[in-house]
């Protein structure tokens, strides 16, 4: 073999996206969270609201899992080339989202806890200290949303226009649905604070404790079951396995034979394809069959010569 052909076959394995700004206002919001906990956890505890406190121990967790979401984006950057990962840190990002989906569900069971034990244990509440460090949390939270909201946004709208092909930084998402569960711990504290300083409703401060675990808890749920199939290395979805077995069948007589396409990435796919065929051809002219199907980043082909009669029926995997 050639020189040049070696090193034309060679390529980069790196599927990870990197995703600077976003990681940058990862940072932002960690900052502006962890100064946020500190205040509602003394706040929660000097003026008797378990409810700021529960907030302010929300917001805690919340902080680890910013913590996880800058760790994955480091790793991911730090081993991109690294040829002991053989495609690649690519799913670092997704991992850091599926963690950060469990901790969301682990929070969402704690509130649970800490709600029914207030409906069964009522304590005092100074209300106007109270609503007021929880409406200092609200703002806190607004802000970081909005910081990662327009990273977000505008992160999944780079690729739209590729065959409606967004690109999903799962690590960034799970850190935006912890802002939004923080905007909603803190909104429902207020709620809670306020009705039962106006209207002595002090039951509103549990009952919003288990609403805002039900809903937390669904967001997990959704972020996990959009994350773990590309752990498992699910294949892609069925449409596009036809539309790439329809271009390669189509040309000559070629019949698939076994072909696997799995998620590398967080929006890169590998694919691996052998193929029997009477003519049989270099392997970079199947490839450049694929060409135009942007979400495979790796491609290998097998070429196996088909002797006598057809070999396969079309559509048919042996």
């Amino acid at each position: 073999m050639h020189l040049h052909t070696l090193e034309k076959l060679q390529h980069s394995h790196s599927f990870s996206s990197s995703n600077e700004k976003g990681e940058r206002r990862t940072r932002y919001v960690l900052l502006l969270t962890a100064v946020t906990m500190v205040v509602e956890i003394i706040a929660g505890s000097l003026f008797g609201s378990m409810a700021l406190l529960a907030d302010g121990w929300h917001m805690g967790t919340h902080v680890a899992a910013f913590m996880i979401t800058i760790y994955a984006y480091q790793y991911a950057n730090k081993h991109a080339e690294n040829p002991e990962y053989s495609f690649g840190t690519g799913k670092v990002s997704v991992l850091g989202g599926f963690t950060s989906a469990v901790t969301l569900a682990v929070v969402a069971l704690v509130m649970l806890l800490e709600s029914t034990q207030r409906i069964l244990d009522p304590h005092p509440i100074q209300f106007n200290e109270a609503i007021a460090v929880a409406s200092l949390g609200l703002f806190i939270n607004v802000v970081s949303a909005l910081l990662l909201k327009d990273e977000h946004h505008h992160h999944h709208d780079d690729h739209a226009g590729e065959h409606h092909h967004h690109h999903h930084d799962h690590n960034l998402r799970a850190a935006y649905f912890h802002v939004l569960a923080d905007a909603l711990t803190s909104l429902l504290a207020i709620l809670a604070l306020v009705s039962g300083k106006y209207f002595g409703w002090n039951w509103m401060d549990p009952v919003m404790g288990i609403v805002g675990s039900i809903i937390i808890a669904r967001w997990s749920y959704g972020l996990m079951k959009q994350s773990a199939p590309i752990l498992l290395d699910a294949s892609i979805e069925e449409k596009y396995q036809s539309a790439i077995r329809a271009a390669v069948e189509q040309d000559s007589d070629n019949r698939i034979a076994d072909m696997h396409v799995w998620r590398v990435g967080a929006n890169h796919y590998a694919a691996i394809i052998s193929l029997v065929t009477h003519h049989p051809k270099p392997t970079e002219y199947y490839k450049d069959l694929l060409h135009g199907f942007k979400k495979l980043s790796h491609v290998t082909v097998e070429v196996n010569l088909c002797a006598g009669e057809p070999c396969m029926e079309p559509g048919t995997d042996q």
